[in-house]
């Protein structure tokens, strides 16, 4: 257990007055306080009693004198005032001595869920090194205005958003993401603040001002994030303020009524009194007004290690409550990114003399050659599906068995097998909805969709796919398709199953792509149900009508990247952002940031929000049955203090422990 300075003067405290405690509690049980000695008794049990409450009863006076009188340093002051005023001095000192105990305890555990926030907050680098007419000069990073060319040394700390120009480096992201493994950065990546620089130099051209960069927006997200409070805290709050003074009161009734209506002596008098102290010790609200706000705070600790940035903790209470996540398709599930996913070779391409048309050796080689000539088509082009075929073909020439296999097609009637470059490609015509027409090495090559073919007499098959179809044909002669389909994230089959076990019934994804498109994605991911072709105001309609159908079973949370994202974010139960390629106004406009992009951490956040509710959700039930029942006890004077005090400290400090267990390094959740 590491303590801070503050923490070790505060059990120092609670040390030298727990030793006078044991020493006065001695001295008592030998009588050496009895009969007209008791002022010695008095004295000697004031000084652990200011030692360790002496802040105590400051808070409380300055309280008052604000006008703030009924809060659980009024309550423990006055309980321990009666306890002297009847003479039990060892009670006294002992209410006290516990209380500070357990505020150490609160106070030890709230630290410890803050440093889980507070790494966070240490990923602004205070300086950045610009190069400005030719030298380089330390400045402060507001300093620096997008455009300009900063130099970020190994192991230091990037200070704004911008694009690599020179250097190779690996970048640490656990700051941000929480997760161990670095990138790499070189020559034309993006970088963003916040991360540590590697082992290589970099020089980085900005592209947002310090205020509108990543770093930035992450601390004013985790400086505003605990201001929101969640219905179970203004429950508490609220409950504090009325049942406060009704205890108080009610503890003033039990001290003065019954004696007065009994009559006796300084006997029955003291008998009630000691009740009434009993009473209001027990009734300090301290574990609810502690454990609940330390819970939340543990529940965002806890999702920040792993790399999860939670707006508030009345998101985090929503999150526990979701029933149905709607997803955005392109950049959330997918990867936005056009790659080939299958090639379709004419029969014509396949078969060759004396080869088999359907092995393995001659599909790859057809395979190879349909790519080759739709990277000829394409060469010019600046399409993103251009640049899937040539990437595509690039590869394949690069997994080239050996070039005697290269050489072996030379012979064909066909483009041969080779780089290809400028030298190449003759004229290219952009036939308007249709596709392209090229000559390459002297053969007239069409790459398009099924009405160019049919505008050449080529008769062509639409093959059932949902991704976009490329026909080619070269010399008139069709020769075969190529299916490029948007790329599935890494773990997003894994991450909905994780869902449907962390208690979500429903997965929904909206998408303004095409229907076959979407519900291909859909079936590959297990997402249950598909509403594609929409635009961004569509998408709102649509979640209105699913939180209707949730209404009363459960929230709804959306996940998405875009512009066209942020109506939907906001208007949706939960919203949950990516945070590394997401726009600014998706993340604006979330709830939770996923800091690297990763949804197999929506799950691990789901149940660490339903873990947090639970956790409070039992504390609150144990305060109040326990206070309960001691306060009945007490009203019949079968409470003793120190029931009170276990009441009181005891239940404070269990509920501290339990709400701590959010705090192990548990990166499962």
């Amino acid at each position: 257990m590491k303590l801070n300075k503050k923490q070790k003067k505060w059990l120092t405290r609670i040390i030298v007055a727990a030793v006078l405690f044991v020493l006065l509690e001695i001295l008592v049980h030998v009588g050496m306080f009895e009969g007209s000695r008791w002022w010695i008794g008095f004295l000697f049990a004031l000084v652990p009693y200011l030692i360790v409450g002496y802040d105590v009863i400051l808070k409380s006076i300055h309280n008052i004198s604000r006008g703030d009188v009924f809060d659980e340093n009024f309550l423990m002051m006055i309980a321990t005032f009666g306890a002297f005023g009847i003479r039990e001095y060892p009670e006294a000192v002992a209410v006290m001595l516990l209380y500070q105990i357990g505020e150490l305890f609160q106070n030890y555990a709230t630290g410890k869920s803050r440093d889980s926030i507070s790494d966070l907050m240490s990923i602004a680098p205070d300086t950045a090194c610009v190069e400005r007419d030719g030298e380089t000069e330390e400045v402060d990073p507001d300093e620096v205005e997008p455009g300009e060319i900063i130099v970020i040394r190994p192991g230091e700390r990037i200070p704004l958003d911008g694009e690599v120009l020179e250097g190779d480096s690996l970048i640490d992201t656990s700051a941000l993401t929480g997760e161990p493994v670095p990138r790499r950065a070189s020559c034309g990546d993006m970088v963003i603040s916040g991360c540590v620089n590697g082992q290589g130099l970099l020089r980085v051209r900005t592209t947002k001002a310090y205020e509108e960069s990543t770093v930035a927006r992450i601390l004013e997200m985790v400086e505003s994030a605990t201001e929101k409070k969640t219905r179970v805290e203004n429950f508490v709050t609220r409950f504090a303020h009325v049942y406060t003074p009704i205890v108080t009161i009610g503890a003033l009734i039990l001290a003065l009524i019954p004696p007065i209506i009994l009559g006796g002596g300084s006997e029955v008098w003291f008998s009630w009194i000691r009740r009434a102290c009993i009473f209001l010790v027990v009734s300090c609200p301290c574990a609810l007004v502690i454990s609940v706000p330390l819970g939340f705070f543990g529940g965002i600790g806890a999702a920040s290690r792993i790399g999860v940035l939670v707006k508030g903790s009345n998101y985090l209470e929503a999150l526990s409550k979701v029933r149905t996540i709607v997803f955005d398709k392109t950049g959330t599930l997918t990867k936005g990114e056009f790659c080939v996913s299958r090639l379709l070779p004419a029969h014509q391409a396949v078969k060759r003399e004396g080869a088999d048309p359907v092995g393995d050796e001659a599909l790859r080689d057809a395979e190879n050659r349909l790519l080759e000539l739709a990277a000829c088509a394409e060469y010019y082009s600046t399409h993103p599906i251009a640049e899937s075929i040539r990437e595509a073909y690039e590869k394949a020439v690069a997994s080239s068995v050996s070039d005697a296999a290269a050489d072996s097609t030379e012979n064909r009637d066909t483009v041969p097998r080779r780089g290809i470059d400028a030298s190449r490609i003759g004229d290219t015509e952009e036939i308007p909805g249709h596709g392209l027409r090229t000559m390459a090495d002297g053969h007239e090559i069409l790459a398009g969709n099924a009405k160019l073919m049919a505008l050449h007499g080529i008769e062509v098959k639409e093959p059932e796919t949902g991704g976009t179809v490329v026909h080619i044909a070269c010399d008139g002669v069709y020769a075969g398709t190529i299916i490029i389909s948007d790329t599935v994230k890494e773990g997003a089959v894994q991450a909905v199953r994780d869902m449907k076990a962390a208690g979500i019934r429903k997965t929904v994804m909206l998408t303004g792509d095409r229907r076959e498109a979407a519900e291909e994605v859909a079936r590959e991911i297990g997402i249950d149900e598909v509403h594609a072709q929409l635009l961004p105001g569509d998408k709102v309609e649509r979640i209105e009508k699913l939180m209707q159908s949730e209404s009363g079973s459960g929230t709804l949370a959306f996940v998405g990247d875009g512009i066209n994202d942020a109506p939907v974010l906001m208007r949706s139960d939960v919203g949950i952002a990516m945070g590394s390629l997401g726009s600014d106004a998706a993340i604006e406009a979330a709830d939770i940031v996923l800091m690297d992009d990763d949804i197999t951490k929506i799950a691990r956040t789901v149940k660490i929000a339903g873990k947090t509710l639970g956790i409070i959700h039992t504390n609150i039930i144990f305060a109040i049955a326990v206070k309960i029942v001691i306060l009945v006890l007490s009203i019949f004077g079968i409470a003793n203090m120190w029931m009170a005090i276990f009441g009181d400290v005891g239940v404070l400090i269990l509920c501290i422990l339990n709400a701590m267990r959010l705090l192990r390094r548990d990166r499962s959740a």
